[in-house]
């Protein structure tokens, strides 16, 4: 029997996806921490309810386009299928159930880590799931279990909250965003 994927799920609204994203993402595929990381696109996180968002195809599509041709990263519309809010231990039970063939690890924030013990079902994950904790500026991770470990890549200031702010403004969003997202953002004059 061949040794299952280690697949890094990183999950997030990516309203709209940006180049702090893809830079941990590709971090946690160089780093050799997983074999493939799926970008999960939530049409509804718990912790941003009321919070406008795009439309989930047209964000699901930003982030195919924005990791199109990077090795062993790819955008998934998975929670799409389940049930809102997205809670990621209701996605981690469906999923291994879905891919037995694979062995799931959980990506986050330095930020969600710090009320990680107010998330739906958290000992479930702990119990069953490695966590990777990207840093976060401002975010103090302490004393890690032996499932969680820090990935090692610099801080990256970048929010989506900042690039639609300055698209509302503006002000040039280039370096900030894969250049397929500055496109589909000018083109459809999104989140003027």
């Amino acid at each position: 029997m061949s040794e299952p994927v280690r697949t890094a799920l990183f999950g997030g609204t990516f309203n709209p996806i940006h180049n702090g994203h893809i830079a941990i993402a590709r971090s946690v595929i160089e780093q050799g921490l997983a074999d493939e990381l799926w970008l999960m696109v939530t049409p509804c996180n718990p912790w941003k309810k009321g919070k406008q968002l795009l439309d989930d195809r047209l964000r699901y599509r930003m982030a195919c386009d924005a990791v199109e041709g990077l090795d062993g990263i790819k955008a998934s519309d998975y929670e799409f299928r389940l049930p809102i809010p997205s809670y990621s231990a209701d996605t981690l039970r469906h999923i291994t159930a879905d891919y037995p063939d694979r062995r799931f690890i959980l990506t986050i924030g330095a930020d969600n880590w710090e009320k990680f013990d107010r998330w739906y079902d958290n000992g479930y994950i702990l119990e069953n799931f490695p966590i990777i904790i990207y840093p976060r500026t401002g975010s103090q991770v302490g004393e890690l279990p032996d499932s969680v470990r820090l990935l090692d890549c610099p801080l990256i200031d970048i929010s989506s909250t900042q690039i639609v702010n300055l698209v509302r403004q503006g002000k040039s969003i280039r370096k900030l965003v894969p250049a397929t997202v500055a496109a589909t953002i000018r083109e459809l004059k999104l989140y003027r």
